[in-house]
């Protein structure tokens, strides 16, 4: 091995050697000194909090809310005091809301500093000392044992059983066995058994190591690194908001200058002009779309928390009703997060472990029996506060569940000596008096128990030898076993004459036991709506690609058309991928034994393709991801604060199925702030054009500038608002994700938007004409009714926003009963414009009459009555025939399925459902394309 070798696949004394130490003595005084000096303390770059004034500033981040600001600067520059303060109250009463949800949610930890305040055990000048985390150095000799956190990344020198929790570094689940012998050089981080690392724990054993790299060089200080590069993108939304108050800035100047012109030009009053200006620019912009989008996503935080999604970000709520991707954790997200037995493998036979004892053969029995017997974890029932590997705990719980609990084995077999599991020997044996001498129970690693054995039990009951073909067909089982994705341990026996014999000579091989953390009870339903909706979901664990495959699966991820699995050694940089590969890792559905680097590159390669990325997580590895994605969400219940901290989303029940609820809220929260965002516009701009129709054409103004503030800060904003927080249709998860570029209005929202504002612009003008014209009366009620037109019709006009295809008079927005209150306030407000004293006299408002009632009625519930009578004119754009079917097939198809999967499960473990996911496939694809075919 040369010397540029890597230091897992060097021998340890070479490795001393590197480093200048003698591990019996440990460093000097001097040489600590002048390697702190060169390497600094033993402590990862601090991650500075969002502070409030920052949550503060973002919330002035908003175009719309920039150009209100301008606007009401420019009231005051006028001295229209009126008009300034109502608008610097939209922003105020905006601004609050969204800072105190979001301070509310503010992330309060550090990211990456569970070490802080440690104290580790280490060997300098001969003698052990106790000193501080940080003050550990490159060459130091620390000594670790059973619970202890690792300090540095070590190099083990001694070890004693050792094995180590490293969850949250490499995602794999099960305790990793530890080694003194050097690992190949091109072994990922998972399976480098030579080494411990920074932010892992000893599960137990003892060993003395070498700190070979500290502070910021650790691999959890690249991880630190990689998680302060990756720079979160702005949240679509938020782009889109912002885009569309860009197109209202320049529509604003442009009709702002030109009416002012147009009406100088015609001689009229400067001040009229310019106080007409600065109305129309303030119409043009919908003032109360910031308070109505902030507490629309409010209260999608709010219903999102009552589900067990803790959001961290206002935004993110919609951003997550655009994802297209999800990249998810296998261990505890899909599956239970509990070790569970499933199979008895004998010779030829496999049995159900959770079966009656009765159905069970002798020989299965005897496995099970064994299983119990040579175990070192402890169950305490009463308070689930099991002790041991989690492996060794699931098989007692199944030797329970059979009525064979340990303690009573123990009574019939007494245990002698235990030889507890050594990670070089992969096995472990445990000693038992009985009638026939001392039993020897045994399991392990499945090749090293059969090259252990010199006989085996076969289905007729019988000991036979264990020849080489024999023991090839032993080899075939545990394969078989494995890539249905079971975790696999052999179960031998013996029987010797005393507690000193060797136990892994001339064993009797019984059989295998498997063993899976089993699927959750609704991922399978939860996957197969992904599909439904057009959402790809692609599984990168940290486990075996045998048992990443195997779940991917069982619950339905990816179909026919997929990459087999693939391992992160065969995953390249996107630098050097060609198209080929690029195409290669687009199709793979399942990753395995991937780098937090790699996790990285696969999140910007979809995200370069324009796909909206969500990315689940639990562990220090996945921090970098996380903050990477477009939505980042961490797991509440076993994640750490590194990715708490570095998340968007915050699962409560660690579950997939909470996922796909948040995205259902994020698609009805977008389309509920779409449908606020026409209403507002439709009515704005029929304001701006009456307006500029009069003053072209020289009559009254239909509007006073007083009159326009007061609807659109005041009548607007309750109707919108109701609109965005309504429940939604009951098929928002039957169609595919919008494009990543689609904007809040698409060219057909503008064509309805623009249409409608042109027809109640006319209802507004026909209403003033008529009155001057037809019914007489003077400028003052003449106003008014135009006033109080547009007023009305504002509220008649929510009903034709209601979803394409939906039923005139049952559908989601005459169900919605913020609707009916918001019109019945409005209402009101109308008419206190109208009566009450003050306020009238303010917006110059009189009594219209009868007939000017008559009028107003009749004007004004006409774009409702058109609405319901012509359908082809409301603003939903139908989705085309291809996309309903492919929702109504992916659902049929879904629940065949699951009738199929109920008689097939107990048969044939593991067994693929090809059919399925191959429609699930066909269903997505048709789902895209009726997506392209829209409007």
């Amino acid at each position: 091995m040369t010397s540029d070798a890597p230091v897992y696949a060097r021998d340890s004394e070479s490795v001393c050697e590197a480093f200048q130490v003698n591990a019996q003595q440990g460093l000097s005084a001097n040489e600590v000194e002048t390697r702190r000096e060169q390497h600094g303390l033993n402590e990862l770059q601090h991650t500075k909090r969002r502070s409030a004034f920052f949550i503060l500033f973002d919330q002035f981040k908003s175009v719309v809310i920039i150009i209100l600001a301008l606007a009401g600067v420019a009231a005051v520059i006028s001295m229209q005091w009126t008009e300034a303060i109502a608008i610097a109250a939209v922003v105020i009463v905006n601004t609050i809301i969204g800072f105190v949800s979001e301070y509310k949610a503010a992330r309060s930890m550090e990211a990456l500093r569970e070490m802080s305040g440690q104290n580790a055990r280490v060997r300098r000048e001969g003698q052990e000392q106790t000193i501080k985390v940080e003050e550990i150095v490159p060459g130091d000799i620390v000594l670790v044992d059973a619970g202890a956190l690792i300090p540095a990344d070590l190099r083990l020198i001694e070890a004693n059983k050792l094995r180590a929790n490293e969850a949250a570094l490499t995602g794999e689940s099960v305790p990793a066995d530890k080694t003194i012998q050097p690992v190949d050089a091109e072994a990922p981080l998972a399976e480098r058994r030579s080494m411990l690392y920074k932010g892992t724990s000893v599960a137990e054993g003892t060993a003395v190591t070498i700190a070979v790299a500290t502070g910021t060089e650790t691999e959890l200080g690249h991880i630190a690194k990689l998680a302060d590069e990756a720079e979160a993108g702005t949240a679509p939304l938020q782009e889109r908001l912002d885009q569309l108050g860009r197109y209202l800035a320049y529509i604003t100047i442009a009709i702002a200058v030109a009416v002012a012109i147009a009406g100088l030009a015609a001689g009229r009053e400067t001040m009229l002009m310019i106080e007409t200006a600065i109305a129309l620019g303030v119409a043009a912009i919908p003032e109360g779309l910031p308070i109505v989008a902030t507490i629309a996503l409010a209260r999608g935080m709010y219903l999102m928390s009552q589900r067990n999604a803790i959001v961290n970000r206002l935004t993110a709520v919609e951003t997550l009703g655009a994802t297209r991707v999800i990249f998810t954790d296998k261990t505890g997200t899909l599956t239970e997060n509990r070790m569970t037995l499933k199979t008895l493998a004998t010779c030829d036979d496999d049995f159900d472990a959770t079966a009656d004892l009765s159905k069970l053969n002798d020989v299965a029995q005897r496995i099970l029996r064994v299983a119990v017997l040579c175990n070192g974890a402890r169950l305490d029932e009463e308070e689930e506060n099991h002790a041991g590997d989690p492996t060794e705990i699931a098989l007692l719980q199944a030797g329970t569940s059979h009525g064979w609990p340990r303690e009573q084995l123990l009574e019939e077999q007494p245990e002698q000596r235990v030889v507890e599991f050594d990670p070089d020997t992969m096995m472990m044996a445990t000693y038992h008096t009985s009638d026939d001498g001392i039993y020897i129970a045994v399991k392990g690693a499945p090749g090293n128990v059969i090259d252990a054995s010199d006989r085996f039990i076969g289905n007729d009951q019988q000991s036979h030898p264990l020849d080489e073909a024999v023991r090839a067909h032993w080899h075939d089982r545990t394969h078989q076993l494995a890539s249905a994705g079971l975790r696999v341990l052999a179960i031998a026996e013996k029987y010797v004459d005393n507690n000193d014999a060797e136990p892994y000579e001339g064993l009797q091989l019984l059989g295998f036991v498997g063993l899976l953390d089993p699927p959750r009870k609704e991922i399978k339903d939860s996957i197969n709506r992904c599909q439904a909706a057009g959402i790809k979901v692609v599984m990168v664990t940290g486990d075996q690609p045998q048992t990443g495959a195997a779940i991917g699966e069982s619950v339905g991820i990816g179909d026919e058309e997929d990459a087999p699995v693939m391992h992160g050694n065969d995953l390249i940089h996107p630098d050097e991928m060609t198209e080929q590969d690029h195409d290669r890792v687009l199709q793979t559905a399942v990753f395995a034994r991937v780098s937090p680097e790699q996790k990285l590159n696969l999140i910007k390669l979809y995200q370069d393709r324009g796909e909206t990325v969500a990315m689940t997580g639990d562990g220090v590895n996945d921090a970098p991801a996380l903050k990477k994605a477009d939505i980042g969400i961490a797991m509440g219940l076993r994640g750490t604060d590194a990715a708490k901290q570095s998340a968007d989303m915050i699962l409560q029940d660690d579950s997939f199925a909470t996922i796909v609820a948040a995205i259902e809220e994020g698609r009805i929260i977008f389309g509920n702030i779409r449908k606020s965002v026409i209403f507002m516009l439709c009515t704005n701009i029929a304001e701006i054009l009456a307006v500029t129709i009069a003053s072209l054409a020289g009559t009254p103004l239909p509007l006073l500038p007083l009159q326009i503030l007061f609807l659109n800060v005041v009548t607007d904003v309750f109707p919108a608002l109701a609109l965005g927080i309504g429940k939604g249709g009951a098929e928002v998860m039957d169609h595919p994700p919008r494009e990543p570029d689609e904007p809040v209005l698409t060219k057909h929202h503008w064509t309805m938007t623009l249409m409608w504002s042109i027809f109640i612009s006319i209802c507004v003008m026909t209403g003033l004409m008529v009155a001057l014209r037809w019914l007489g009366f003077d400028d003052a009620r003449a106003i008014t009714v135009s006033f109080l037109t547009l007023g009305f019709a504002k509220l008649f006009f929510v009903l034709n926003l209601r979803d394409h295809d939906a039923p005139r008079f049952n559908n989601d927005v005459t169900r919605n009963g913020w609707i009916w209150g918001s019109a019945v306030l409005c209402t009101g407000l109308l008419l206190a414009a109208v009566y009450l004293p003050g306020l009238n006299g303010v917006l110059q408002a009189v009594d219209p009459g009868r007939n000017g009632w008559l009028l107003i009625a009749g004007l004004s519930v006409t774009p409702a009555i058109l609405g319901l009578v012509v359908p082809g004119i409301r603003f939903q754009p139908e989705l085309g025939h291809s996309h309903r079917n492919a929702s109504n097939i992916a659902a049929k198809r879904s629940a065949a399925e699951n009738s199929e999967a109920v008689g097939t499960e107990n048969a044939t473990e593991g067994t693929r459902q090809h059919g399925a996911k191959q429609h699930a496939g066909e269903s997505r694809e048709d789902l895209e394309e009726a997506t392209r075919k829209r409007d």
